[in-house]
C-alpha cells in the first residue's frame, strides 16, 4: 500500500513536486505551521504553537473559529460527569470554560440539561479568537488567521509537503448562502457573482531541519487525507477480534454517522404563523421523538436550551420537570440537534457524503487542480432541506415516524431564528458547517502489535464485556480466542497456547495504556447510524441494522502519538475526528474536549520536534523500546497542564470503574 499510494503522490505533485499551476498569486503567507481547520482541535494546536513562540497559519472554511461550538452550532459541550468534576481537561480548553462563565456570569446561560455550559455560537467563535491572540501576546507567537479560505492544493516532494495553494473567498453579502452554495464556488479559483478570490501561496518559514514546517490537519471531514490521497479509512469497518462488534462482516465505506445543519428557535408568547414548505411533503415521513421516554416537546427543546432569561431557575432544575410546558420560558431560545429531527444520515453508494477514493478519482478530484473539496454536495442540500423541515415538523407536526399516532402535538409558540445577527449568524438560519461525526480516519504507520498499520479499536476503549452470545456466533473460532485473550490482564499468551479456557481468563477492566499517550478524553461510544436505504428520508426507512450494538460506556482513555502520524509523509499530523481510530471507537473520539486535547497534542508535538530537531514519527517508531525524548514530550505536556493519562489509571490500577 505504501508504494502504492507513494506512486499516486507523485501522480498529483508532478516531477519535481510541481502543483497545477493558478492563474496568479495574490499574496504569500510563510509559517512555521500550517492548521488547516479552526475547529475546536485547530484551535487547541494554535493555541499551544502560539504560546511556545511560533508563527502559525490557520485557515477555516467559514468565518468562524470553534467548529461544534461555533460554525457548527453545537454549543453545548459534551462531557463525561468525572472528568467535569474534576476539571480534569488540558489547560486551553479549561480556560475556554472559564471564559464562557465570566462572559455569561454562570457556566450554563442556556439552563440546558444535557451539558453544563450551553451558550450562543458567536460567544464560542469570539472567546476563542480572544483566546489565540491573548496566546500569542503571551507566547510570542504570531497568528495569521485565515477565514473563509480552503486549501486547493499541495506541493508534495519525497516525505514531506512543501507548499500549499488556498483561496480565500470573501463574500460580497456574507454569510446568505447555506454551505451547499458556498462550497462548489470556494474551490474555483475564479471570482463569481457570490464571492472575490484571493490565491494565497503558503510556505514555510525559515529552513529548519529535519522540516522547515508542518502541517496540521484538523479538518472535520479528513479533507487533506482525501486531497493527499494518504491511507484511511472510512465508515464501518470489518468485524475482526479487535472491532468484534461491527455491523458488516466486510466493512461498509459508505456507512458514516449522520450529519446535522443544527438551528436555533425562539419561544414566543403567542402562536406564529408557520406557512408550509414546499419540499415538507418529501422528508415528513423521517421526523420523530424516538423514544418514548423522549416524546415531550419541553424536553427537546430544553435539551439544548442556549439562552433563557431565567437561567437560575434551571441550576438545579430536576431532569423529570423538564417534560412540563413551564419548562419553557417565552424569549428562551433553543438550538435542536436531534438523532430522528435535523440528523441527515446518508449509507450508500449514491449519497454518501464523503466521497471515498473511486468517487473522487471518478470526479476528477484526485487530479492535479482538481480539489473541490472531497464532499457530495448534493447530500448537503438535501440535509439543509431536511434540518428546515425539522423545525416545521416541531411546531405543526401530528406524525412521528417511530412511535406512531397521536404522540405528536403542535407546538406552534415558536419562531425560527434567522439572519446574520441570529445565533448561528447567517441569514438562511442554518449553522455555517454540519456538524461532523465522522470523516475520513487515517491508518498509523505499521508499529510494534500494529503490522497492518496503527489504529485505536473498539477493544481498547469499551466497558463491554463481550459475553453476548452474538460474539462466539459471529466470529471465527480463532478469532473469538483471540477475542477472549485480549481482554484478559495477564494471561493472553496462556489463552492463546489454549492452556486455559478464554472463559477462565480474568476480564480487564480499563483501557488500553499507551506508552505514547500525548492526551486524553472520556465519552460513551455514541452512534447516530446511517439509514439503510437510498434516500434517508424514504417512507419507513430504518436504521443500519446492527449499528448501535457497538454503542455503550468506554473507560477513559488516551491519545497515543501514533494516532496523529500518517503513513509517507513526515510532516503532517493529524488532529481532531481523523486520527487513527475504527468506526466505533470514532464515535467515543469525537467529542470537544478530546478534539481540544488532540489539538494541543499535534502543536506541542511540533514545537518540540522544532526544538529536537527531530520528525514526531522519529519519536515512536522503535517502541516499545524506551525513547528519552518521546518521555521529555510528556513531561512537558504534563508539565504544561496537559494531561496524557487521568489519574488512577496506570498498569497498576486495573480497576477503572470509578471514572463515570
Amino acid at each position: 500500500m505504501k508504494g502504492m499510494v507513494a506512486a499516486v503522490l507523485v501522480g498529483l505533485s508532478g516531477a519535481g513536486g510541481a502543483i497545477a499551476a493558478p492563474p496568479r498569486i495574490d499574496r504569500t503567507v510563510n509559517c512555521e505551521v500550517l492548521i488547516v481547520g479552526g475547529g475546536l482541535a485547530g484551535s487547541g494546536a494554535a493555541y499551544e504553537a502560539l504560546l511556545a513562540g511560533r508563527t502559525v497559519c490557520l485557515t477555516e472554511i467559514t468565518d468562524w473559529l470553534g467548529g461544534q461550538i461555533s460554525a457548527q452550532g453545537t454549543s453545548a459541550l459534551d462531557e463525561r460527569t468525572t472528568q467535569r468534576e474534576r476539571l480534569f481537561f488540558d489547560r486551553g480548553y479549561r480556560e475556554l470554560r472559564d471564559r464562557i462563565r465570566e462572559r455569561y456570569g454562570r457556566q450554563n446561560p442556556g439552563g440546558c440539561w444535557v451539558s453544563a455550559s450551553c451558550f450562543f455560537p458567536r460567544d464560542g467563535h469570539e472567546i476563542l479568537l480572544a483566546m489565540l491572540r491573548d496566546a500569542e501576546r503571551k507566547g510570542g507567537g504570531k497568528l495569521h488567521w485565515l477565514p473563509n479560505t480552503v486549501i486547493k492544493d499541495m506541493t508534495v516532494q519525497g516525505s514531506a509537503i512543501t507548499g500549499a495553494i488556498a483561496i480565500a473567498h470573501r463574500a460580497k453579502e456574507p454569510n446568505v448562502l447555506p454551505l451547499s452554495q458556498v462550497l462548489p464556488e470556494a474551490y474555483r479559483y475564479e471570482d463569481s457573482a457570490n464571492f472575490q478570490k484571493t490565491i494565497l501561496r503558503l510556505q514555510p518559514l525559515g529552513a529548519a531541519q529535519p522540516h522547515p514546517w508542518y502541517v496540521i490537519e484538523a479538518t472535520e471531514t479528513g479533507e487533506l487525507i482525501g486531497l493527499l490521497d494518504l491511507p484511511h479509512r472510512l465508515g464501518i469497518d470489518r468485524r475482526s477480534h479487535l472491532e468484534p462488534s461491527s455491523s458488516s462482516a466486510t466493512g461498509d465505506e459508505f456507512c458514516t454517522q449522520g450529519f446535522t445543519y443544527t438551528f436555533a428557535m425562539a419561544a414566543t408568547a403567542t402562536p406564529q404563523v408557520h406557512t408550509v414548505p414546499d419540499f415538507y411533503a418529501r422528508f415528513a415521513p423521517y421526523y420523530s421523538y424516538e423514544l418514548t421516554r423522549l416524546a415531550s416537546f419541553p424536553l427537546v427543546f430544553t435539551y439544548r436550551r442556549i439562552f433563557t432569561p431565567t437561567p437560575e431557575r434551571f441550576e438545579n432544575f430536576p431532569f423529570a420537570d423538564f417534560k412540563r410546558d413551564d419548562a419553557i420560558v417565552v424569549g428562551d431560545i433553543s438550538m435542536q440537534n436531534w438523532t430522528w429531527g435535523n440528523d441527515y444520515r446518508p449509507g450508500t453508494f449514491r449519497d454518501n457524503l464523503i466521497l471515498n477514493r473511486e468517487q473522487l478519482r471518478a470526479t476528477g478530484q484526485l487530479a492535479p487542480g482538481g480539489w473541490q473539496g472531497g464532499l457530495r454536495v448534493e447530500s448537503l442540500a438535501a440535509g439543509e432541506l431536511h434540518a428546515k423541515g425539522f423545525f416545521y415538523w416541531l411546531a405543526t407536526g401530528t406524525t412521528d415516524s417511530q412511535l406512531g399516532d397521536g404522540v405528536k402535538k403542535p407546538y406552534p409558540n415558536l419562531t425560527y431564528l434567522r439572519g446574520v445577527d441570529s445565533p448561528m449568524g447567517t441569514a438562511h438560519g442554518l449553522s455555517k458547517y454540519p456538524y461532523i461525526r465522522e470523516g475520513r480516519r487515517i491508518i498509523g504507520r505499521p508499529s510494534w502489535g500494529h503490522p497492518e498499520g496503527f489504529t485505536i479499536w473498539e477493544l481498547d476503549i469499551s466497558r463491554r464485556d463481550f459475553s453476548d452470545p452474538f460474539y462466539r456466533e459471529n466470529l471465527p473460532p480463532r478469532a473469538y480466542r483471540r477475542l477472549r485473550a485480549e481482554l484478559t490482564n495477564l494471561e493472553r499468551a496462556a489463552v492463546l497456547r489454549g492452556e486455559i479456557t478464554p472463559e477462565q481468563a480474568t476480564r480487564r477492566t480499563r483501557s488500553t495504556i499507551y506508552p505514547d499517550a500525548v492526551g486524553i478524553g472520556h465519552y460513551a461510544i455514541d452512534f447516530h447510524p446511517c439509514m439503510a436505504e437510498y434516500p434517508v428520508e424514504k417512507p419507513g426507512n430504518q436504521e443500519r441494522e446492527g449499528e448501535r450494538f457497538g454503542q455503550g460506556q468506554a473507560y477513559p482513555f488516551q491519545i497515543p502519538l501514533r494516532a496523529l502520524i500518517p503513513q509517507n509523509l513526515d510532516n503532517l499530523l493529524v488532529a481532531g475526528k481523523s486520527i487513527a481510530t475504527s468506526h466505533i471507537a470514532a464515535a467515543a473520539y469525537r467529542v470537544h474536549s478530546f478534539e481540544w486535547s488532540s489539538g494541543v497534542a499535534a502543536g506541542t508535538a511540533i514545537d518540540f520536534a522544532f526544538r529536537e530537531n527531530i520528525a514526531p514519527f522519529q519519536l515512536v517508531e522503535n517502541l516499545p523500546r524506551f525513547n528519552p525524548q518521546l518521555a521529555r514530550l510528556r513531561q512537558r505536556l504534563e508539565r504544561s497542564g496537559n494531561p496524557t493519562a487521568f489519574p488512577g489509571t496506570s498498569i497498576f490500577n486495573v480497576n477503572w470503574a470509578a471514572w463515570r
